[in-house]
């Protein structure tokens, strides 16, 4: 995947199957959030701002069925794509599944290439920068294929980290990212960075994008971090 390594928060209360899917999913280029229980994944959302949930339906503490009812009814995780799993294979429960909100439902046993197969399905949706798309903010055109982003026309010269920085806010033009959210999702929770990094870098995307006297299209939240108009 070409712009930042989307984030995939993996919630399965099996430590075996866990592992084997967490092991999957970062052979295919993702980072991956590990959680146990319902309350543990509530917790790493609000934290974390994943790209996408796989959430198991019988978790213990919270089901999944209502952590997908939670997060479906707020304004700010509505859009995460859930991808349900479940050893339920009755119609009645996918169908209910999908009515409570999740985007896709796969019933145990599957097969791990078709699990990735609609990993990455929701992913073009939901991160088409991610996978290779052509983004639009204003007069600001991202192109995820060619890694060429242009303003007004004229190119617009930027690093591979200011790169990934202008993919993350131009797939969510106005949601404010914080330095910690910024942090996991450009530069990956394995790699320690200093949250002032990210200061550095926001500047110099500022100065690639503000040349020639344009207009400043990012946005300093005080005390929240940052957002693309």
């Amino acid at each position: 995947m070409s712009a930042s390594r989307p984030t995939v928060l993996l919630v399965e209360d099996e430590p075996a199957q866990r592992e084997v899917l967490a092991y999957n999913l970062e052979a295919g280029g993702l980072n991956v959030l590990r959680a146990g229980d319902g309350e543990e994944a509530l917790l790493l959302v609000a934290e974390c701002a994943p790209d996408l949930i796989l959430l198991d339906w019988m978790l213990p503490n919270v089901s999944g069925i209502e952590v997908c009812r939670q997060l479906k009814t707020r304004s700010d995780t509505k859009a995460v794509p859930i991808i349900m799993l479940s050893a339920r294979s009755e119609e009645v429960d996918m169908v209910r599944g999908l009515e409570t909100g999740a985007d896709d439902y796969m019933t145990k046993p599957y097969s791990v290439a078709e699990l990735m197969a609609r990993v990455r399905a929701q992913l073009r949706r939901s991160r088409p920068a991610a996978a290779g798309g052509r983004l639009e903010f204003q007069d600001i055109v991202l192109d995820g294929e060619t890694h060429r982003v242009t303003r007004g026309g004229t190119e617009v010269k930027l690093g591979p980290t200011e790169f990934r920085l202008l993919a993350a806010f131009i797939e969510k033009p106005g949601r404010v990212f914080s330095r910690e959210q910024l942090l996991d999702r450009v530069w990956g929770r394995d790699i320690h960075v200093d949250s002032r990094t990210v200061d550095v870098h926001i500047g110099r995307l500022r100065k690639a994008l503000g040349q020639g006297g344009r207009d400043d299209v990012l946005r300093t939240v005080r005390g929240a971090g940052y957002a693309l108009g």
